[in-house]
């Protein structure tokens, strides 16, 4: 009987440790346009893997105000994408689908997108 309880315990151990995937540094360099949509006082980012949330924008850095924004941070994650949603002045988005960005093999990934625009 204390051999079976061994033998469960021991596969339960083995299970968990082979379903770990192996993370990695990425760094995202996001590019937004917002041509032809008035005055923008403020363009964020929001997504589901940290640095980023749900609640709070990723301040983006006008490049030429009102047209074009970027920004960039680092995720150490073990997933080939994120999801994220540009704000403008706190609002989301129209489309109700997130953005989904393939991370690429290399160091940085470049995704472009326009405002409310799908992808």
């Amino acid at each position: 009987m204390k051999i079976k309880y061994i033998y469960i315990a021991l596969s339960v151990v083995l299970l968990s440790i082979g379903c770990v995937q192996p993370t990695r540094k990425v760094v995202v360099k996001v590019i937004l346009r917002t041509t032809g949509l008035g005055t923008v006082q403020t363009a964020g980012l929001r997504g589901s893997d940290k640095p980023l949330s749900w609640t709070n924008d990723f301040a983006l850095t006008p490049v030429k105000t009102d047209t074009l924004y970027e920004g960039h941070f680092t995720l150490v994650t073990g997933y080939t994408f994120t999801e994220v949603k540009f704000t403008l002045n706190g609002q989301f988005e129209a489309f109700e689908s997130n953005r989904r960005i393939v991370l690429s093999n290399q160091d940085t990934t470049v995704y472009e997108a326009v405002f409310n625009q799908t992808p």
